[in-house]
């Protein structure tokens, strides 16, 4: 992957892409919570972008990056100690996460494709050369409206997703399915001739007329602990098997109206394609289109000296909610999650968010959201005329056994 612009037509920016300007740029990264805050991210970050100045990208091979940046043997199991690979799918998302905030437009991108550890370099005010961003674009399998924009500047390329993949998901998920109709009887549920709240609620998704997308987050290898779900969930495949009851429950809506629908992972969907329909986000911190979209709403997900919470930025005080255990790291007590219905302003498209911190608590959201009860419950902090509004609220669950217990109702808050 070049450093710099190689056309004619693009050779009088290069001078822009300097060594010296890509340092600092690195510098204000390394210095930014994303990856301050961990021990890994950065060291990935700097190691890979330092090798590509040099020359060196060449020899970023996942063996080369574990000996030489983490310090392992020269002859090290890469299976069963995948530490480059899930750290590269990390410092990935923040990358992206890093550019979506509003803050950053205008500095200096610094991407990292997927299935690479190449960095690339972009200046954000050099118009992009169609030619050469088509033939980028073919090469990927994906249009050329997927790749960053000056405008967007925190859109991700990704390919479309592969049909194995769509296929494994959605199987997964209508297994799951048709026990949720034996397990909770939505079989037998008449539908009132008045529009119920769970009818309103999933409105912008039964009645759309594009591909509603479902994308959920991927689970890192055991291996990575900043990211394995602490109480060891279960998973299927490479789902959290709360996202896909999750997923499993957020269908059901669609099913008497046969609406079309694709599931993803968050790393197989771009920015073009979640502009063809609404789409529903599930999870959170493995999740990289929930954090990037959530970041700016009322209530969010943030990192804390690596102690994930859920913070409300509306309050004065910006009062948080983080996980509770009976035993630390081992037996989790409580869990907490966001539920949104918005219009996002990027993509132009309704969300639908059910996301918790841990896979409890996106289980606990999807109940309020599956069950008409709940969700009367919880629609009782709004006003009369929600459907109309941005709405997002903070859901409390107690866990038992490792199973999230019936969910309460913290917070809503709507908006224009």
């Amino acid at each position: 992957m070049p450093l710099l612009p190689q056309s004619e037509k693009e050779a009088g920016h290069s001078l822009a892409l300097d060594a010296s300007t890509i340092r600092d740029q690195l510098k204000r990264l390394l210095a930014h919570p994303l990856f301050a805050n961990s021990k890994r991210y950065p060291v990935f970050l700097a190691y890979t972008v330092e090798q590509t100045l040099l020359g060196n990208a060449g020899e970023l091979k996942e063996r080369t990056i574990g000996v030489e940046a983490f310090g392992r043997e020269p002859n090290y199991d890469v299976n069963l100690d995948p530490v480059v690979r899930t750290t590269a799918a990390e410092v990935r998302k923040r990358l992206i996460q890093y550019y979506y905030n509003t803050d950053h437009f205008g500095e200096l991108i610094v991407e990292l494709s997927v299935g690479s550890y190449v960095p690339s370099f972009r200046d954000p005010t050099v118009p992009v050369n169609l030619e050469s961003a088509s033939l980028v674009s073919q090469r990927n399998g994906v249009t050329s409206q997927d790749s960053p924009t000056a405008e967007l500047k925190s859109a991700e390329a990704a390919p479309p997703p592969t049909v194995l993949t769509t296929h494994r998901w959605i199987s997964i998920a209508t297994l799951l399915l048709l026990a949720l109709f034996a397990g909770f009887g939505m079989g037998r549920i008449q539908i009132p001739r008045k529009p119920s709240n769970l009818e309103r609620f999933w409105e912008p998704v039964t009645a759309a007329s594009g591909k509603v997308t479902y994308c959920l987050g991927q689970p890192i290898d055991a291996v990575d602990r900043e990211r394995t779900t602490p109480n060891g969930m279960p998973l299927y495949g490479r789902l959290d098997v709360s996202d896909v009851i999750t997923l499993a429950r957020s269908i059901v809506p669609l099913v008497p109206k046969g609406g079309d629908f694709r599931v993803v992972s968050d790393s197989e969907i771009g920015y073009t394609q979640l502009r063809e329909g609404p789409v529903v986000l599930i999870g959170a911190f493995d999740n990289v289109w929930t954090m990037r979209i959530t970041q700016d709403l009322p209530f969010g997900f943030e990192y804390d000296s690596q102690v994930r919470r859920l913070v409300d930025r509306k309050s004065p005080e910006k009062r948080f909610w983080t996980l509770q255990w009976q035993v630390p790291y081992t037996k989790l007590a409580k869990d907490y999650a966001i539920i949104a219905r918005i219009h996002d302003s990027v993509t132009g498209q309704p969300v639908i968010i059910i996301a918790g911190i841990l896979g409890e608590g996106t289980e606990a959201a999807s109940e309020v959201v599956f069950k008409p009860a709940y969700l009367d419950e919880m629609l009782k902090k709004a006003p009369k005329n929600w459907d109309q509004l941005n709405l997002e609220a903070v859901i409390e669950t107690n866990v038992i056994e490792g199973h999230a217990g019936p969910p309460t109702v913290l917070a809503v808050e709507t908006w224009r």
